[in-house]
């Protein structure tokens, strides 16, 4: 999958990258959600500028908090009847790797 991350902070203009990426697979109790939206949150600004701490929590961070998409997977534990379901993803990068 295509996605822009980060690997250090910085200006965005400096460290914003367009890169492939391994699609991410849902664990037990997770869903894979096709984001068809995603917004710029100030929190996503702030993090990636370094405001916060310049020590990222992963190798790379994909800068998203706030979208909307479809469940296009779902792990172990989760309702295939979900599958297609439209959902709103609030605060999605916080505190947790995204595979």
């Amino acid at each position: 999958m295509r996605a822009v991350i980060y690997r250090r902070t910085g200006p965005a203009s400096e460290v914003l990258a367009i890169e492939e990426l391994p699609t991410p697979t849902p664990g037990p109790q997770e869903v894979r959600v096709k984001v068809s939206w995603s917004g710029v949150n100030p929190s996503d600004v702030k993090s990636r500028a370094g405001a916060r701490t310049k020590t990222l929590a992963f190798p790379w961070v994909v800068p998203h908090s706030d979208g909307a998409g479809v469940i296009d997977q779902v792990g172990s534990g989760v309702d295939p009847a979900r599958l297609g379901e439209r959902v709103w993803l609030w605060n999605a990068a916080w505190g947790r790797a995204w595979w």
